[in-house]
């Protein structure tokens, strides 16, 4: 899994007491974070700074939360901070605020630190990676050593509790727009935020939808190692992150382009990270063998793939593209103490590493007023001068395309550059993003925040992913076969 990213429904969280004992004794057991307790007095003042911060930086903090409702559960949570927690425990709570915004690029930093403390000190989780599909949880993989449970079966409910409650439970921690986003993330993090509620359990009471019936089962938790050692005996299962990058043909004039994320993964330093000379040279000899092989289709594979920066994909568009295009058909910023304060810091730390975009924010900071809103200007990109693909375009999308990935793929769309086959992407086409950070004085947690407003380039604002031109359904147990590639190679070949 390559995205880690957090967020929350709003439902769960207005309804949910956020200063429950479960949350608070999770973090203070072994395995959790042990910094010092931060005083009431210390945790408000970060907790108002929070707030006070998102209220001055954020692009549009009510896009999805109105105000009257934050303000509200402002006043909750504040009133809440009575008594001293440790740097987790604040994470936590604060990070349930964040969330309610209902914003992927609104959020505190998450418990993965800790939660990976705690795996590598042999601490015990949920052994079942899950699928959620239309609000319903099913078993993707058994990594428990209990035969009974059968992957693809749909769990009703767990230690007595239904599944749509727990849902609410967990997703009330991740920052997201809608609930179909928040679930595709809870597909890598639901056993993290099992943790974050119950705190190291020795297993989970489930019960399992079978044959029109419901079974009881017990699984006990699991180590890392107990599940890595259960999955080495498994046969094996669809692995789209290895190799990252891939191209290949396939038959009958089809090639087949896994680009990977649109970054620099060799990256030794963050300098490297902008160094777009590899990926180039594996785009282009792609290329170059789908031309020798005289391809006249081609599937671009977006699934799983987190993003990156548009100076790599717009490397891959260019072979294709018919015309100029731009990945946004505006690109608005909102000027910030906050935001002008961590392209300094990135600048001031390593003016190489920052990366050309910095220099350009740090040129708009300098000519514009705190508060105004101004235009990022995005130059067009002309179509790769030279040989060039003139095929036919397919683009796979699942629900976990994210970021940059998802504007690729509304750029295709929208400039018809191409077909796009899948199902939708839980990550929005137009959105909040280009996101900042900002540090909590006391307990020194970072908070991120969107200082821009991106729209694809057909102008739809809705908050929306990519919805396919032809939908693919994705199987909830994926088969060591590709048969989600299968059926857009039979796509590719009837158009």
């Amino acid at each position: 899994m390559m995205l880690r990213i957090v967020l929350v429904c709003l439902a769960a969280l207005a309804g949910a007491d956020v200063s429950s004992a479960s949350i608070d004794q999770t973090m203070g057991r072994p395995g959790g974070n042990a910094d010092r307790l931060y005083t009431p007095v210390e945790l408000r003042a970060d907790f108002e700074q929070l707030y006070h911060g998102l209220q001055e930086a954020h692009f549009d903090l009510y896009a999805f939360t109105p105000k009257p409702r934050l303000d509200r559960l402002y006043a909750q949570q504040l009133t809440a901070l009575d008594r001293p927690l440790t740097r987790q425990q604040a994470r936590t709570r604060f990070e349930l605020f964040a969330a309610a915004v209902r914003m992927g690029h609104t959020r505190v930093d998450s418990p993965d630190a800790a939660w990976l403390r705690y795996l590598q000190s042999g601490g015990k989780s949920f052994p079942l990676p899950v699928r959620i599909v239309a609000g319903r949880v099913y078993v993707a993989q058994n990594l428990s050593g209990v035969e009974a449970i059968r992957p693809g079966e749909e769990i009703l409910g767990l230690n007595g509790e239904s599944m749509s409650r727990w849902l609410e439970r967990t997703d009330r921690h991740v920052s997201a727009e809608t609930d179909y986003m928040a679930h595709s993330l809870m597909e890598y993090d639901f056993a993290q935020y099992l943790w974050v509620e119950l705190g190291a359990v020795d297993g989970f009471d489930i019960r399992l939808r079978r044959a029109g019936s419901a079974l009881q089962v017990h699984v006990p938790a699991r180590t890392q190692a107990q599940m890595e050692s259960q999955h080495a005996r498994q046969p094996p299962v669809l692995d789209l992150e290895n190799p990252l990058r891939t191209a290949r043909l396939l038959s009958e004039g089809v090639a087949y382009l896994r680009p990977g994320p649109f970054y620099n993964t060799e990256a030794r330093t963050a300098a490297g990270e902008w160094d777009v000379s590899g990926f180039r040279q594996f785009i282009d000899h792609a290329f170059a063998t789908f031309a020798t092989a005289h391809a006249d289709r081609l599937i671009i594979d977006l699934r799983g793939n987190p993003g990156g920066d548009n100076l790599f994909s717009d490397l891959m568009v260019a072979w294709f593209a018919s015309r100029p295009f731009r990945f946004a058909s505006q690109f608005r910023v909102k000027v910030s103490r906050e935001s002008i304060a961590a392209n300094d810091a990135r600048m001031a730390h390593d003016a190489q590493a920052a990366g050309p975009i910095s220099h350009r924010y740090a040129d708009l900071y300098a000519h514009a007023r705190i508060g105004e809103v101004v235009d990022f200007d995005i130059p067009e990109t002309v179509p790769r001068a030279g040989q060039r693909f003139t095929g036919k375009v397919f683009v796979l999308v699942d629900r976990q395309t994210y970021s940059n990935a998802v504007a690729v793929a509304a750029l295709i769309q929208d400039y018809h550059f191409g077909v796009v086959l899948g199902e939708p992407t839980s990550d929005m086409a137009s959105t909040y993003g280009a996101m900042e950070q900002f540090t909590l004085h006391n307990t020194e947690l970072m908070v991120g925040y969107p200082k821009a407003r991106i729209i694809r380039p057909d102008g739809d604002t809705r908050p929306r992913g990519v919805t396919p031109d032809v939908l693919i359904d994705i199987p909830v147990v994926q088969a060591p076969d590709d048969l989600v590639l299968a059926q857009a190679v039979v796509i590719a070949r009837r158009r």
